[in-house]
């Protein structure tokens, strides 16, 4: 049984986007599960029914209106660079209006629904393939998985976008009495749930460099600095879900295939800007040839 796992990273799952398509469309690799946190839960749908043009048009435009319905952010252009800011107007406004979070992303649930339609939940359903989704139980503290198989079609796009609510500058969603947020906050990449789920078999597409060593650009004021530290946590996070699931699948004797970024793609993945998503797209497809053709020379060197 072989499972397809794609982490979280925000705009940089245009990247996950290029290695699934030269894995599905070149390699002919099939999958019977597919699992995925934030940014993953979005691709996961479309790469389960193999609408791999779909997914790419549809997650290269994205853009912040998309997102947002009400934007935390601010880009800034000084020359040919971009600066990302907060929107403290925005901000503001959250806090006259008694809010919890300086963003909100009901926008995101209606673009979610708009391009996964019912039929396409019913085709996911109809196949026996399952996809699942991670989300953060802040009311338990608990990391929580969504299939597919459980839940009707409103019910799982709910799950799919609270998958990628990043507080505290997204929704922060209530659902069956608990409070929920982005799967990244417990569980980065799901490679030992795939492996409780019993994948013989594991791709998982990490959405950061292997080495993750590199100077990160502090912010200049409070909310920027809490965009930095987010990131700081979620990589230590990140980095226990690796260890713990390869520890899983050597326990089990499970073939895990790590495909990581090759380097740094953003500082803020929250951004989304559709000429970087774009060129991400094919850097993925383009790492995944790269790396299946040099494992092809090792074999045969070792023969």
């Amino acid at each position: 049984m072989r499972a397809l796992v794609i982490s979280g990273g925000g705009s940089k799952g245009a990247y996950a986007g290029g290695v699934a398509e030269y894995l599905i469309k070149e390699k002919g690799r099939t999958y019977d599960m597919f699992l995925g946190t934030s940014t993953g839960s979005l691709l996961i749908p479309h790469l389960a029914l193999g609408k791999l043009d779909k997914i790419n048009k549809v997650f290269t435009s994205v853009n912040q209106n998309h997102i947002f319905s009400v934007n935390p952010f601010v880009v800034r252009k000084r020359g040919d660079r971009e600066f990302v800011s907060i929107d403290f107007l925005n901000s503001l406004w959250q806090f006259i209006r008694m809010k919890r979070t300086f963003g909100e992303s009901k926008a995101l649930r209606r673009y979610l629904k708009k391009h996964f339609s019912y039929e396409e939940f019913l085709q996911i359903r109809e196949t026996k393939k399952e996809v699942v989704v991670t989300v953060s139980n802040l009311s338990k503290n608990q990391v929580e998985y969504k299939s597919i198989k459980d839940f009707t079609y409103d019910e799982f796009c709910d799950w799919i976008w609270i998958s990628c609510n990043y507080i505290p500058f997204m929704s922060l969603v209530k659902k069956n009495e608990f409070e929920y947020a982005d799967g990244a906050f417990s569980c980065v990449v799901p490679i030992r749930e795939a492996v409780l789920r019993g994948a013989t078999e594991i791709d998982a597409i990490i959405l950061e460099s292997e080495s993750m060593a590199y100077n990160k650009i502090l912010g200049k004021n409070p909310f920027s600095l809490m965009i930095s530290l987010f990131g700081h946590l979620t990589d230590q996070v990140e980095r226990n879900d690796i260890l713990i699931g390869k520890l899983a699948a050597k326990n089990r004797d499970v073939k895990l295939n790590l495909f990581y970024t090759p380097s740094k793609l953003t500082e803020n993945s929250l951004i989304f800007n559709k000429k970087l998503m774009s060129t991400w797209w094919k850097q993925g497809y383009n790492y995944a040839k790269q790396k299946d053709e040099q494992a092809y020379h090792n074999e045969l060197r070792a023969n």
